[in-house]
């Protein structure tokens, strides 16, 4: 019997007592690919020895100070890194615990930012169905995962959504990227002008959508379109980059393939790279410097943020990747990843989509390909894959569709930075026995 409260109540888990590289292992000694980083964010594996020395160096040093009264080198360094990483424009960072407080401090960062700048007027968030931006109630009303809401919603403030840039299910029959992209990008526009300009905060995405969808990139120049918009009428754009930033789509930050600059980014999973909880804002100079000139403080903080020994762990597993050039071997074995994908199940009956960025990629289950049908939401198509991958040593992230039937079951596949070509075909492989095995099972 077990006194914790699992995410599952009824069934049982494997207890994990070790782990190294790619792997993980359970109690009775199996060996797990990490196909996943458990939710995309062991981007170094597990047990690397330069992450571990400098977790036990910290710890000799000081673990713990709270923020109302000290900083610590740990912290200071890993600011300096993270800024100097940083898309330009972005001069500030905040250390917190984890991407949904990230999350949550970027939107108070923004109401903030109006209140200190004589535009207390301005109220509303905006952002996209089918996103995920956490489960603290602030993230969870700007998300746009309508089951994980549904039972929350009497406590959740009012936010207001618009669609995502999804070309395998939005863009129409014909429709060039480019076009899809200038009309995805106008819904933004329009949902402004609706709710009026001089009463809306922000519009909040994240750049590579996450769980909830699938590892969705934007097309063509949608998001150059989105800065401009939000510059028109003086919004502020906060992208979520907590699961597909930090070097997991080829590049550090996944906004700089779309040539833009955040006013607000949020980052976590890939920082710390699971070794210490850790999340961040970073944010740009107007926001500090309205702060600055100001009320000269940010009205808002948490026990643990700034914490040394997570600090630590992030800027141990920042320097790895950069010393050992990661983000070359994410875009080597990201396009590995996307041909194996192609060659398994590009003409599977039940694959309807193939997408995602690096080592940041996912399938889209259907019932009918030619339709995009999702399959119904009770047979849970993701949860029996997952079970069979698990079985065959193998850890996957599938999700299940949207509850409007704009997403169908999915299956992320987000493996550490340092996989091998040969760990990527493992992967794929056993993936396909999985998807397979699992249909059958439905007797589909």
């Amino acid at each position: 019997m077990t006194h914790l409260l699992h995410r599952q109540i009824h069934g049982s888990l494997p207890v994990a007592i070790g782990g190294k590289g790619i792997e993980l292992i359970d109690a009775g000694g199996k060996h797990y690919i990490d196909a996943s980083g458990g939710a995309a964010v062991s981007c170094l594996g597990h047990a690397h020895p330069d992450v571990v020395a400098a977790l036990h160096s910290q710890f000799d040093r000081i673990a713990y100070a709270h923020t109302s009264f000290f900083t610590t080198e740990a912290a200071e360094r890993l600011g300096d890194r993270l800024v100097e990483d940083a898309p330009p424009g972005l001069s500030h960072v905040y250390l917190v615990s984890g991407g949904s407080e990230a999350v949550e401090a970027a939107l108070k960062m923004a109401r903030q930012y109006f209140v200190e700048k004589g535009e207390p007027q301005r109220r509303h968030i905006i952002a996209r169905r089918q996103s995920y931006h956490g489960n603290t109630l602030g993230a969870l009303a700007t998300g746009g995962n309508e089951w994980r809401r549904a039972q929350f919603r009497p406590l959740l403030i009012e936010t207001h959504h618009v669609d995502p840039c999804f070309a395998y299910r939005f863009r129409e029959p014909g429709e060039t990227d480019e076009a899809y992209a200038a009309r995805a990008a106008q819904a933004l526009e329009d949902k402004i002008l609706e709710l009026g300009p001089e009463e809306v905060i922000a519009f909040v995405a994240e750049t590579v959508v996450g769980a909830t969808a699938g590892a969705v990139p934007p097309v063509a120049d949608y998001f150059k379109r989105i800065r401009a918009i939000c510059d028109r009428y003086g919004v502020l754009l906060i992208l979520d980059e907590v699961m597909c930033g930090m070097g997991r789509t080829g590049t550090l930050h996944a906004c700089q393939l779309e040539g833009i600059s955040p006013d607000f980014m949020t980052i976590a999973k890939g920082l710390g790279g699971g070794y210490q909880p850790i999340g961040a804002v970073l944010l740009g100079r107007q926001i500090f410097d309205a702060f600055a000139n100001g009320s000269g403080f940010f009205q808002h903080g948490h026990t643990y943020m700034g914490h040394p020994m997570a600090a630590a762990a992030a800027l141990a597993v920042q320097e790895a990747i950069h010393r050992d050039l990661l983000l070359d071997n994410v875009k080597a074995m990201g396009g590995r990843l996307t041909a194996r994908l192609q060659a398994r199940f590009g003409n599977h009956l039940h694959i309807g989509d193939i997408r995602g960025r690096g080592l940041f990629q996912a399938i889209e289950l259907v019932a009918d390909r030619g339709t995009k049908e999702p399959f119904a939401p009770g047979l849970k198509v993701h949860a029996k894959i997952k079970r069979q991958a698990m079985q065959r040593g193998l850890m996957v992230y599938p999700m299940g569709g949207t509850i409007d039937g704009a997403c169908g079951d999915h299956v992320l596949i987000a493996p550490p930075f340092i996989v091998a070509p040969h760990e990527i075909d493992t992967i794929v492989e056993r993936l396909g026995e999985a998807v397979d095995a699992a249909l059958r099972d439905f007797e589909i």
